[in-house]
Parts: C-alpha cells; structure tokens; sequence
C-alpha cells in the first residue's frame, strides 16, 4: 500500500512539474473544456472598439496559406488581454507568430495571440480570468516591420480554425420587423 501512495504521488509530482500546464490544473481543464464557449467575446486589444474591426479572415499570406486570425491594429506597446477565462499553455516563440500566446479556454478552444513586443508576467499553467493582460502589441515573427498589431486566432480543439471576428464583431441591433 505504501508502495502504491509513493508512486502515485511520484507520478503527479512529475505531471504537475513535466506534463505541461493543463496537468498543473486537471480539473480546471476538464471543466473548460465541457463548459460552453462564450458566443460573444471582448475585443483583446485594450482601446481598440469592436466597430473598428476588420474581418481579415482567408486572406492569402506566403507559402499559399490562408489568414487564419483576424489582425486588429494598434499602437505599439498597447495591452493585449485574455478574452476569456482559461489556462496559460504557451508563452513563447513560434516562427510565424513570433512572441505567442495560447491561453486554453470555455469549450476546449485555444485563443492564440500572436506578434507580440513582449509579455506580461504570465507563465504556463497561469490560470487567467477575461480582461488579464497576457502582453503587449508588436511586429514579432512574420510580422517584422509591418504596422503593430495582434492576430487574434480561435481553434477548437478538434476541428481547427474558426473566424474570431464572428465572435469579436459588433452585435447590430436588428430593426423592427426583421426576422
């Protein structure tokens, strides 16, 4: 029995330390997952007004890919909040999108945040809460001397991309007599 107690608590010392930041919260993790995604979201670039958006979803990039974000504009430096609640995963870097940002949240879906100038004092397995700044806008990665921005990127966590303007873009109020 003694033997059993000290393997299992072997083994979630070495998940909790190695298995990745969703291992530091399991519960946590579960619960985000099964929970249904917000269908609105806050725009996660402090100052920036959801009518200033632009769907910038499907446009060609190099190497024959497609936008699979939505760029919002902004001044360098500008925060870059979480749009939901969730996990940390990554706090990195990744070629295309430089300094990155990937905070799991409700309905299991990845939020990226991408081309940042730098981080703010997160780390993986950070549990965060809508309106947490993650960092701060930039020109990282690919995006090295365009204008500062943030591409926002929403992946479910099975079946890839999904447009972030859907769910970023103003509610227009509908008029009398609309279906």
């Amino acid at each position: 029995m003694v033997v059993l107690f000290v393997i299992a608590a072997a083994a979630v010392f070495y998940l909790r330390q190695y298995g990745g930041p969703l291992f530091r919260h399991p519960v946590v993790a579960v619960r985000l997952i099964r929970t249904d995604a917000p269908p609105r979201l806050p725009v996660p670039v402090r100052g920036v007004a959801a009518s200033r958006l632009v769907d910038t979803w499907g446009g060609i990039r190099s190497g024959g890919r497609r936008h699979q974000g939505i760029d919002i504009f902004a001044p360098r430096g500008r925060e870059i909040v979480s749009t939901t609640r969730g996990i940390v995963v990554t706090v990195g870097y990744a070629s295309l999108g430089g300094r990155v940002v990937r905070v799991l949240g409700p309905g299991g879906y990845w939020h990226y945040y991408a081309h940042l100038e730098r981080f703010a004092a997160i780390r993986p397995g950070d549990l965060v809460e809508a309106g947490t700044v993650l960092g701060y806008v930039g020109d990282s990665g690919n995006a090295r001397g365009t204008p500062p921005h943030l591409h926002y990127g929403i992946y479910r966590f099975r079946g890839g991309a999904v447009n972030p303007y859907d769910f970023l873009a103003p509610v227009r109020p509908q008029r009398r007599g609309s279906p």
